[in-house]
């Protein structure tokens, strides 16, 4: 009953927010906060005591049902999205106080909570479908809030990929309802041996189309084209798109679909696993490189998100427990990155309408806290030691090398490669932000500052994360080996 009452609250809670007259934001404001408070704590309480057996929601025949469960996995994203949840929140009541429709992008954000919760929550992958189709029809007002003819074109660009990768990953799930033991998430799969000799071949093909179309959320190659477009959104929801709500919701459904549904040992040294491991590796690259060649701020941060994303399923792709391990730190890991990095740059964006690279200049200089977690931010997306991006990418080198795959050896290169690019393309702004040329001129920055507490907070305590991550990783590191062995 808790897994529900969490899902369902910010849900319904969410109907009541255009009901409030439109002249009392604060009250807005006040009943959006309760609201997702009260969520993160049923959504804690859960993670930290899970609930015994399931919680049925909806059933249907044959023994179908939408339905409710929390393993080790499950605790590990509902947790992560119930801890960033709040503090998102806090910082859209700044960014979005002079917004002419608050009550609409509040509304359809803390919907979105609910749903992600409910992809976290999920028992098999027809009820995790279900929730996952929810979250495209829940952010996609999301994205198109400005209606400015930019945010029309990213929406309609959002939902063509959306329902594209929808339909490639339903196949997944027919097969699966076809063939497997259950739908529900077992670690090891649900396919039986007598299924495997009969029907493998037919199997790595559907395996490898379902693991495109999740991978559309997750922004692999050739299906990243809608990330950095949607970057048009208020910055609120392009932090959660790129770290908490859609593209983690890719990841975790392909940690799913790869080692709770088709079973890494059926997968492992097939075909199947070379072609999804080498578009990961491919796409490590791709959007380094296309992130080192965008000059608007946020889009530099989109493409990163595209590389970055791929660290995760390049960790799937390895197939061994840790592989899986890696790539569940890794999500942990780039979620507070990221979304620290995203804050800061919607902090600049708020404050000085910049939203180019070129225009950063000196800004170092007047906003000191922003571009101080920016550049810790920075650091650890570099995986530089003492960071939560080092632990990350180690346990993905370490995967990788244990594996005894030559492309998984490769892959190892380009995390190299890619470090360097990311250092190119981050370094950079830093530099500019704080050694700007000797002719700047500092009369251009006249009135230029921190933003409030309400934003500052938020990534001050990410920040924060971010550095304890890196000195203190042990504990998240056993509990993730735990979830990987089976054992949690």
């Amino acid at each position: 009953m808790l897994l529900f009452c969490a899902i369902m609250l910010p849900i319904l809670g969410s109907i009541l927010i255009p009901l409030l007259p439109a002249k009392y934001l604060r009250l807005m404001e006040m009943v959006v906060m309760l609201v997702v408070l009260l969520t993160s704590v049923f959504a804690l309480s859960a993670v930290i005591t899970p609930p015994e057996g399931r919680f049925p929601i909806v059933l249907f025949v044959n023994n179908l049902s939408l339905s409710l469960r929390l393993d080790g996995l499950g605790r590990i994203f509902g947790g992560l999205v119930a801890v960033l949840w709040p503090m998102a929140t806090l910082y859209a009541f700044e960014y979005m106080k002079d917004d002419p429709h608050p009550r609409t992008f509040f509304m359809f954000y803390t919907m979105t909570y609910g749903v992600t919760l409910g992809i976290a929550f999920s028992e098999d992958m027809l009820t995790m479908y279900f929730f996952y189709e929810l979250l495209t029809l829940f952010t996609l007002p999301l994205v198109l809030h400005t209606m400015t003819r930019e945010a029309v074109l990213a929406s309609r660009k959002y939902l063509y990929y959306s329902l594209g990768g929808a339909a490639f990953a339903f196949l997944g799930l027919v097969y699966l309802m076809m063939y497997g033991v259950s739908v529900d998430f077992h670690l090891g799969g649900v396919l039986t041996p007598e299924t495997i000799a009969q029907r493998g071949d037919i199997l790595l093909v559907i395996y490898v189309i379902a693991f495109l179309g999740f991978s559309v959320k997750a922004a692999m190659f050739p299906f990243s084209g809608w990330l950095p477009t949607a970057g048009v959104a208020p910055t609120p929801v392009t932090a959660l798109l790129h770290a908490v709500a859609v593209v983690k919701a890719g990841a975790f459904a392909l940690i799913r679909l790869t080692y709770y549904s088709f079973g890494a040992d059926f997968l492992r040294g097939t075909w199947a696993q070379g072609v999804v491991m080498g578009l990961a590796i491919f796409t490590v690259i791709y959007g380094c490189s296309r992130a080192l060649k965008e000059t608007h701020f946020k889009r530099r941060l989109a493409w990163s998100t595209v590389s970055n994303l791929s660290y995760i399923l390049f960790g799937v792709t390895i197939m061994t427990p840790l592989g899986m391990a890696a790539a569940i730190t890794h999500l942990v890991c780039h979620a507070f990155m990221k979304i620290t990095g995203f804050f800061c740059a919607g902090a600049v964006i708020h404050q000085t309408e910049r939203q180019y690279v070129h225009q950063l200049n000196g800004l170092g200089r007047r906003m000191p806290v922003i571009f101080g977690c920016f550049t810790a931010a920075s650091l650890a997306l570099m995986g530089v030691p003492g960071l939560a991006g080092f632990v990350s990418k180690w346990s993905l080198a370490q995967a990788a090398v244990s594996s005894g795959s030559p492309l998984a050896l490769a892959g190892v290169g380009a995390l190299l490669a890619s470090a360097l690019l990311t250092a190119c393309y981050l370094l950079s702004i830093v530099v500019r932000a704080f050694f700007p040329a000797a002719d700047f001129d500092e009369s251009t920055l006249e009135g230029v500052q921190d933003p409030s507490w309400l934003m500052l907070l938020p990534i001050l305590l990410l920040t924060g994360v971010v550095i304890f991550l890196g000195l203190c990783s042990t504990p998240l590191l056993q509990f993730i080996a735990g979830v990987a062995g089976g054992q949690i």
